[in-house]
């Protein structure tokens, strides 16, 4: 599934993976977030709720543009640079266009919405 992320008038458009984690989050959208800094290398914000982890892997090691969900916390990241593999990160999907859009620091509002019907 296609996406937009929107900041300000800004796009950007990712691909959610097809995996239970990534279902269950394009369940909750649209969806407008606040983006806080995490680090040097991710984008973070609290979800509405937990998502699914049914069939998702122990981990995995981001590259830049990976979203993920961060089971304990129950967050969204967006990593901006790759980071090392971390034990219950689990992907959602990937920016194809527009990743300097969402590497602004934050805090800022990132509204995601469908891209397809």
């Amino acid at each position: 599934m296609k996406i937009r992320l929107i900041v300000g008038e800004q796009v950007a458009t990712a691909t959610l993976y097809d995996n239970a984690t990534a279902r269950d989050f394009a369940s909750l959208l649209p969806l407008t977030l606040t983006m806080a800094d995490y680090d040097t290398i991710e984008r973070v914000s609290d979800l509405p709720r937990k998502l699914s982890t049914q069939g998702a892997p122990d981990g995995m090691a981001p590259v830049a543009g990976e979203l993920t969900h961060y089971a304990p916390w129950g967050n969204l990241a967006l990593f901006i640079k790759p980071r090392s593999y971390s034990r219950s990160l689990l992907p959602l999907g990937k920016v194809v266009e527009g990743l300097p859009i969402l590497e602004q620091h934050g805090p800022y509002q990132l509204r995601i919405e469908r891209a397809e019907p």
